[in-house]
């Protein structure tokens, strides 16, 4: 892992194999990436030896033990420490320090991601507080799915409203109407279409709409 040009820009370090770093470190793999998990839990390691092809055990916290590992060999990290504030703080101090390009932490608070902010991480996720949110859209509201930005800015899937059935978009105006863009269509048993203003919604479909996150309530509210 020495030769960096041979090194693919979609190569990721993930640090800290907890239930989240595990399954960001299998997702990866599952997608062809080359991944190094490194995890400072002997058992961990071995419980993942069989999942993941490249896991070792590792203290983070050691900078020397990052070089060894020649971690900037690699295009992203991910620091997934959720619950040792200290050694997230110091792996993402030491992988800035080493100048790492692209590093994603981990975060249980604010507090957390602020200091890991200003420490060099350059994208900080809170994965408890994003999937709370998310659900709580999903059973309070009509949605099926629900992904909001940081801009208040969302994507949602939800069921297509009565004013819309067995009309074209252009002639629904619901962006006009709603504030909100239809981007595709989920229909039964086939493949997803790609919303043109002469495309028909049909009672039963699902659409997949982005916009405003309030807009887009109001709007699923509507079935």
């Amino acid at each position: 892992m020495s030769d960096k040009s041979a090194m693919p820009s979609g190569s990721v370090v993930v640090i800290g194999l907890g239930r989240f770093g595990s399954g960001v470190a299998r997702t990866l793999v599952s997608m062809g990436h080359d991944v190094l998990a490194i995890e400072h839990n002997a058992h961990t390691v071995q419980d993942l030896a069989n999942e993941l092809p490249h896991v070792v055990q590792a203290d983070s916290t050691d900078v020397d033990t990052l070089r060894q590992l020649a971690v900037t060999d690699f295009g992203h990290a991910v620091v997934a420490i959720g619950n040792d504030l200290e050694a997230s703080v110091l792996t993402v101090l030491n992988l800035s320090q080493m100048g790492m390009k692209d590093i994603w932490v981990k975060a249980n608070s604010p507090q957390h991601g602020r200091i890991v902010e200003r420490l060099g991480a350059h994208h900080v996720v809170y994965p408890e507080a994003d999937m709370g949110e998310r659900v709580a859209h999903l059973v309070m509201g009509k949605m099926m799915d629900f992904i909001e930005f940081d801009d208040g800015f969302a994507i949602a899937k939800t069921r297509a409203p009565m004013e819309t059935h067995s009309k074209a978009l252009s002639e629904s105006n619901v962006r006009q109407k709603h504030g909100i863009t239809i981007v595709g269509i989920k229909r039964r048993n086939q493949d997803f279409i790609y919303a043109q203003p002469e495309t028909v919604i049909k009672p039963g479909d699902h659409l997949i709409v982005a916009g405003p996150t309030l807009k887009i309530e109001k709007f699923a509210a509507m079935f």
